[in-house]
């Protein structure tokens, strides 16, 4: 009965996604080519805002849980598990304040208004899953960058969306990486909940009346910890607070 109830409100609601998308796409080139990073960086708060109140259409609720755990002014790595888009848009606008970058494969580069062009030039960087090699240079530079300017990158470890909520095996070699070159950093466990029930039909029709949750766990400092035990407890921490 839902999936059919939600036909016609996700119609409403694409129309008024997808128009977002296309009108924020010249806004972000005008903010990034005449005013830098900061405006550009504005453009994609309030668009992810706005796509966010979008999703009240569909009846979705946001909670954010333990948020003052979060270390300021230091090198932060988010490391989440992945169940829809949604996950991106909620943590771009929540997590705003810590300029966060993402670990996105390559083919999100091209063909969609607004999404390409801030993963292009909005720090974030993009992977060929197909090619390792590729990879490890285009993430150390990432390291780089956050251990530099104190900023925050945003890796999804199981690769691929949950469809189901089920937590799936963690990669680490991305993770790895990220620790490897921002020594500095603190890992930030997460545990999404319910994101993968907004797509529970697939791209349309969208779930409606879904409460998303996103907990923040103990901070961990990398170099407190070897790579072997971090990632144990990274992990642990992410798979407890996920209900399934």
């Amino acid at each position: 009965m839902q999936k059919i109830i939600s036909y016609p409100i996700s119609v409403i609601y694409y129309l008024f996604f997808g128009l977002l998308l296309v009108v924020f796409h010249p806004i972000q080139w005008i903010c990034l080519r005449f005013f830098g990073y900061q405006a550009h960086k504005k453009s994609v708060d309030y668009l992810n805002f706005l796509l966010l109140k979008c999703t009240n259409l569909v009846g979705t609720t946001y909670t954010i849980k333990n948020r003052d755990l979060i270390p300021q002014g230091v090198p932060l790595i988010f490391v989440a598990n992945h169940q829809s888009m949604y996950d991106i848009i909620a943590m771009i606008w929540f997590l705003r304040r810590f300029h966060c970058k993402f670990v996105s494969k390559i083919e999100l580069g091209k063909g969609i208004p607004s999404v390409s062009f801030n993963l292009r030039h909005g720090g974030s960087v993009l992977i060929d899953r197909k090619d390792p090699k590729q990879a490890v240079p285009v993430i150390k530079g990432l390291s780089e960058y956050i251990e530099k300017n104190n900023r925050s990158a945003v890796i999804f470890p199981e690769g691929t969306r949950s469809k189901t909520g089920k937590p799936k095996e963690f990669a680490q070699s991305g993770l790895k990486i990220l620790c490897k070159y921002a020594p500095s950093a603190y890992v930030v466990p997460i545990s999404i909940n319910n994101s993968w029930k907004m797509v529970r039909f697939g791209f349309f029709p969208v779930g409606l009346g879904n409460h998303l949750s996103f907990e923040m766990h103990t901070p961990i400092k990398v170099s407190d910890y070897s790579f072997v035990d971090l990632i144990k407890k990274t992990e642990q921490a992410i798979v407890k607070g996920i209900q399934f």
